[in-house]
């Protein structure tokens, strides 16, 4: 008899923890059933794809035991830890998503960027050549205003010239033959003015006597001087400009104190203005530009 009660009050025991299982998991699947139509009705589509922000809801009936179940089976376990998986994985997506997001920024800032630098260096290089090109202007410039301030003082004294070179040619009295020696200092005198330009000749020629007689005397012996630079050195006749002196003093300034020629002789002037440095400067290599 004591051993079948003993039975009866097992059975009872073992009994009662699985109708309290089975009483406590009908309201907590009507409750996640009612909590899925409450979601569904009132998220749309798109909601699935992105965290709704909700703290998950505990479920209202724990069961008989509470929290700890010793009798938990294993679709309840997987009852209560379901909705927190879907969390989870919904959670992931959505931080897939956004690291996706962030990178394609982070691509298009990357590529903004480059792009910029590109453009930035193309700036740069366009700068820096017009900056050459400017300079190069202004050094033309500079050069075109020094030639120009050159041609403008030549054209000033395209009429003044200065003396450079003197030669004396003495002769004897009443001859107008030129000698060897006064050959030499001609050809000394005319020989580098072949491939000059800008200058002339003055020949005075001077003689011993009075009147008509020495000035005719002088202007022979300047001719023949004269005859010689055309001949042989080929000396254009209107560069060259004679006078025949006869007995005059040599200079205004010293006829005071100057004396009458005593012999015949011929003074050679070579003058020269600024034509020929201009026709070097223009000959002259310009300064590479840069």
């Amino acid at each position: 008899m004591k051993n079948r009660v003993v039975t009866a009050l097992l059975i009872a025991v073992l009994a009662l923890p699985a109708f309290a299982q089975t009483s406590s998991a009908a309201p907590d699947q009507n409750q996640a059933q009612s909590q899925a139509q409450t979601s569904t009705a009132g998220q749309p589509a798109a909601a699935t794809d992105s965290a709704t922000g909700k703290p998950l809801q505990p479920p209202a009936r724990e069961g008989f035991w509470g929290h700890l179940n010793p009798f938990a089976r294993k679709k309840y376990v997987q009852r209560q830890t379901g909705p927190i998986r879907d969390r989870l994985n919904e959670l992931d997506e959505l931080t897939a998503a956004n690291s996706k997001m962030i990178k394609d920024v982070d691509t298009r800032a990357q590529q903004g960027i480059q792009l910029a630098s590109a453009k930035a260096n193309e700036a740069d290089q366009h700068a820096i050549d017009a900056g050459n090109k400017a300079q190069a202007a202004q050094q033309t410039a500079t050069q075109a205003n020094t030639r120009l301030s050159n041609v403008e003082q030549v054209v000033g004294n395209i009429d003044q010239y200065k003396a450079t070179n003197q030669t004396e040619i003495r002769f004897r009295p009443g001859q107008s033959v030129l000698s060897k020696n006064a050959k030499a200092a001609l050809d000394e005198l005319a020989t580098p003015l072949k491939s000059q330009r800008g200058y002339i000749i003055e020949v005075q020629g001077f003689s011993s006597g009075r009147g008509q007689a020495a000035i005719a005397a002088s202007q022979k012996m300047a001719d023949s001087v004269v005859r010689y630079l055309v001949l042989n050195h080929e000396i254009p006749v209107y560069r060259i400009y004679v006078v025949g002196m006869g007995n005059a003093p040599v200079s205004a300034d010293e006829a005071k104190t100057a004396k009458r020629t005593s012999g015949g002789r011929v003074e050679i002037s070579l003058l020269k203005n600024d034509l020929e440095q201009l026709s070097a400067s223009s000959n002259a290599p310009a300064a590479p530009q840069q």
